[in-house]
């Protein structure tokens, strides 16, 4: 690294485990700058928060002195491969982003399922419109919908994102992720997806033996992706282990500094997903990235 780090520190909220109000306190407690927050179901579900409640929300965290670098509306399932299933899927990712705009923040990640390979099928098709109404409707607000790294190579994931009429779907770069599963370089995923890198998770790990994406991420006719499936696959580690900071494959010298090759300025997110001392492992986090300032 030739300049420090500039960028903020974002934490997952939901990574304590302890809800979203104590989460946020935790959050500033342990040095990050800015938020995560999933408001896919339960209280932070855009149907369960009205006009009254997201402005309470709002200077809630603002009151803390936090910011929120994005939301979490990501939901789950085959992600956007299932065309009977996507106008309702994304009629609600649409109701998270306008949520995220009226929170502060202009990025929601999301999975949006495996790309496959096959350009000229059905499920090609259907996560390309869906990912087109996305990106426009996105774009609408100065916004975007960024699609977390991992579940396919990055150059595959650009070939994806250049079928778009806009970048209002975007990327979300997790170098943990393609460690991990596809054994993908994420230096080089930087310069790759360097046009549409919009918000970073900050987590690392190991890949054990190789392994086949759809196990991971699930796909249509095949399984659903769930949170917690992964949660366990990256804690039980036969095929890969997420591990704290600084313990893995990921090159962090080298990931932060084509960060910076690349003009990137918005947050360094924290995210833990495994590990039965969580409060502990992003504190270190959170001083792993610091000691790059």
């Amino acid at each position: 690294m030739t300049n420090p780090l500039t960028n903020k520190i974002g934490v997952i909220v939901d990574s304590f485990g302890i809800g979203v109000r104590e989460g946020l306190l935790k959050a500033r407690e342990v040095g990050a700058e800015g938020v995560q927050i999933y408001a896919v179901s339960g209280e932070m579900d855009p149907a369960n928060l009205n006009a009254a409640a997201r402005r309470e929300l709002r200077s809630y965290i603002d009151g803390l002195g936090l910011e929120i670098s994005a939301l979490c509306g990501d939901l789950g399932g085959h992600g956007f491969q299932d065309a009977a299933a996507n106008p309702e899927k994304v009629e609600k990712s649409k109701r998270i982003l306008d949520l995220a705009v009226e929170l502060g923040t202009n990025v929601v990640t999301t999975h949006i399922g495996i790309v496959p390979d096959d350009r000229d099928g059905a499920i090609y098709s259907a996560m390309q419109q869906a990912c087109e109404e996305l990106g426009q409707y996105a774009k609408s607000l100065n916004s975007y919908f960024a699609i977390e790294t991992g579940p396919e190579p990055a150059a595959h994931l650009k070939s994806f994102l250049d079928t778009l009429s806009t970048n209002g779907v975007s990327v979300n770069f997790d170098p943990a992720n393609m460690v991990m599963v596809t054994g993908d370089d994420p230096v080089q995923g930087v310069i790759t997806l360097k046009d549409y890198i919009v918000h970073t998770h900050v987590k690392d790990g190991k890949r054990l033996r190789v392994v086949d994406p759809r196990q991971v991420y699930g796909f249509l006719g095949y399984q659903k992706m769930t949170h917690e499936h992964i949660a366990q696959m990256a804690s039980e580690g036969a095929d890969f282990e997420e591990v704290p900071l600084g313990e893995g494959s990921v090159d962090f010298d080298a990931y932060f500094a084509a960060l910076q090759s690349i003009g990137y300025k918005g947050y360094l997110t924290i995210e833990r997903e495994v590990g039965a001392k969580p409060e502990l492992d992003i504190r270190k986090a959170v001083e792993f990235i610091k000691r790059y300032r």
